[in-house]
């Protein structure tokens, strides 16, 4: 009997153990309904794809920094233009999003998609590198970086300069297809030096004490969360978003004299198989109410 309740017990250990690895789990937002809700948190799970993928009327890719702005630009979007019903969105690495652009299909698991955006809006480097595919241009947002610790601050990480401590475990996006890489590669600089740069990027990977991400948006909040991390550079308005779900993160500032400000471009594809939708996303976000939509999720707008 004692064998039976010892077996037992350990079951709901091991169930408890599980619930908790996955207790942060995104999505982070109201999926939308269905007649059948199927997410099972670590193994059918596709954050970053949003909406209807048969017969979308609008596609749109924007970088997975925005992801927690969709909900709210999509409900506005409908309500000022209802003839779209349908409307796709992935929120992946611009660098992912553009490689699938260029090469016509994305896989994700078992599944593949072939779908092209109407609308790519990420940071004004990445859309500039690809200008020959786009037809019109405009800056919408902007954004600076932060630092996300677990709340409370354990490691009592005060700036960048900390992210050379041995003792510090860091979530870092890969350069390879993240845009902030470079930009917080930048800020490296300008808090410590080559040496800094170093350090993370090169002694701290090697020893395994900085991870490299696929997905910072997603991995970075999960690794300090699930304490596998101790410290994240992220964009401001991720932290935040964070705080906002009440998760326990917290904030630290990095200094104008350290930081950058990165600007947000959306560019309607000349080839847009949905123009009129195209179009008339591209004039929706430069509206005021796309202005206060990233405002409230921590950017910074003109006007």
């Amino acid at each position: 009997m004692k064998k039976i309740i010892s077996c037992i017990g350990a079951g709901i250990i091991t169930i408890a153990v599980q619930a908790q690895e996955h207790r942060f789990d995104p999505p982070w937002n109201d999926a939308p309904e269905a007649a059948v809700n199927f997410t099972v948190p670590g193994i059918d799970n596709v954050p970053d794809i949003y909406g209807d993928i048969n017969d979308p009327q609008l596609v749109v890719f924007f970088a997975g920094n925005q992801f927690m702005c969709v909900d709210d630009l999509l409900a506005a979007f409908k309500k000022q233009y209802p003839q779209y019903k349908r409307v796709l969105v992935e929120t992946l690495p611009p660098g992912i999003l553009a490689k699938q652009i260029q090469g016509g299909s994305l896989t994700i698991g078992n599944m593949r998609i072939t779908v092209q955006p109407d609308i790519y809006a990420a940071g004004k480097a990445r859309v500039a590198s690809m200008n020959t595919l786009f037809s019109d241009t405009a800056t919408y947002a902007y954004n600076s970086l932060s630092l996300m610790v677990h709340q409370g601050n354990p490691k009592k990480v005060a700036g960048l300069k900390d992210l050379s401590r041995e003792d510090l475990r860091i979530s870092m996006p890969n350069p390879a297809w993240e845009g902030i890489a470079k930009q917080i590669e930048k800020a490296y600089i300008a808090a410590g030096g080559e040496r800094l740069l170093e350090a993370v990027m090169k002694t701290k990977v090697a020893d395994g004490s900085t991870w490299l991400t696929k997905i910072h948006h997603r991995e970075s909040p999960l690794r300090i969360l699930n304490e596998q991390s101790d410290v994240a550079p992220v964009w401001l308005s991720e932290v935040l978003y964070q705080e906002r779900m009440h998760h326990p993160v917290e904030s630290i500032k990095i200094p104008a004299s350290e930081n950058i400000r990165a600007t947000y471009v959306i560019a309607k594809l000349k080839h847009a198989i949905h123009s009129c939708a195209a179009t008339d996303f591209f004039n929706f976000m430069q509206s005021d109410e796309v202005k206060r939509i990233y405002r409230k999720y921590g950017f910074d707008t003109d006007g």
